[in-house]
């Protein structure tokens, strides 16, 4: 039986969220449409998700939207904003759960405890309905409560510069024992079954980990978790380690670093932190990886929009087939 799951993308500016060129990142434009309006298009082409909800300034976000209303397969629903990206995603499961109402519901039942949500960025240009597809069903196949998407570095090298001052993105990576890895911003979590959701939050306000401040804050929030936070502590200084060696280009180094690391570990640590079954989804895409951070990866991505697009595309139908036919209902 084939199961579908509510989309939320996350487009707040408030809390932690990060400003470019003076305004919120998921209004940038390329090829004439807000970063947002990229995500939810693609989002149309998921069989798998049933809806589409998305949660950010609601009037700035039904001006950025509107020009998608001839292409909805699937309902989509704009909400107002809370104070930060926690709030944002609880508020929106609190609304999901079956007859909240507008202003939702705690949950009371094993089902709706067991709700799962399919959360992301909203600043994903590069996103493809197969990657999306193939994340979820494979975090549906793992059966846990917190799976997060990660890619491997040969998913996102052709985004590099292609020589030295040339537009490029060149993005972090985690190093553990099965590679360089980058997070995917794909994310299905059953919200209710997260006992300690509030760890999320501070992982997001701290997670420009070159800096060196929010490596020191990150750690502290994580050795005060009261279970497994020692564990979790150990690998998450491992994997530092390992990415400053990398970053030195002492990659034989790292590499011996992070042979220490298997995700399988990582895992079981994390799970203990949060309180829930926490799975690592490994996809091969690529294009969920690519996000606007800042300011010189957004003039690349107006630089070779084009070139990059179409190269998701070509890398999309290669590994997972075509772009599905859409399902759903319009939006009324």
């Amino acid at each position: 039986m084939s199961v579908s799951v509510p989309a939320v993308v996350m487009a707040g500016d408030r809390g932690a969220a990060k400003a470019i060129r003076g305004q919120s990142k998921v209004y940038l434009e390329l090829a004439g449409r807000a970063l947002v309006a990229h995500v939810v298009a693609a989002l149309q082409h998921v069989p798998d998700v049933s809806e589409v909800w998305v949660v950010g300034d609601a009037a700035r976000l039904e001006t950025a939207l509107a020009p998608l209303q001839g292409e909805l397969a699937k309902p989509l629903h704009v909400v107002d904003q809370f104070r930060n990206l926690y709030e944002n995603a609880w508020e929106m499961y609190r609304r999901l759960l079956p007859g909240a109402g507008p202003d939702g519901r705690d949950p009371a039942s094993d089902e709706d405890h067991d709700l799962r949500i399919l959360y992301l960025s909203g600043d994903l240009p590069f996103a493809t309905p197969q990657e999306i597809a193939a994340f979820v069903r494979e975090a549906l196949a793992r059966d846990c409560d917190y799976a997060i998407g990660f890619v491997h570095e040969s998913s996102v090298e052709h985004f590099y510069p292609r020589a030295p001052g040339e537009p490029g993105i060149h993005p972090a990576y985690f190093n553990i024992s099965e590679g360089r890895i980058r997070q995917s911003n794909l994310h299905l979590v059953r919200p209710g079954r997260i006992g300690n959701r509030h760890y999320i939050q501070e992982m997001y306000e701290h997670r420009y980990q070159k800096q060196f401040g929010n490596m020191l804050a990150l750690g502290w929030t994580i050795v005060r978790a009261e279970k497994g936070g020692l564990r979790v502590a150990f690998y998450y200084l491992l994997m530092h380690l390992a990415a400053i060696l990398d970053r030195w280009g002492l990659r034989r180094m790292a590499d011996r670093v992070r042979s220490w690391l298997p995700s399988a570990k990582v895992e079981a640590a994390v799970s203990l932190m949060l309180r829930a079954s926490y799975r690592v989804i490994l996809t091969n895409c690529g294009g969920c990886a690519i996000d606007i951070d800042r300011e010189d990866e957004y003039e690349a991505a107006l630089a070779r929009y084009d070139e990059w697009r179409e190269a998701q595309r070509k890398r999309a139908a290669s590994l997972y087939g075509a772009v599905p036919a859409r399902t759903g209902r319009s939006s009324p």
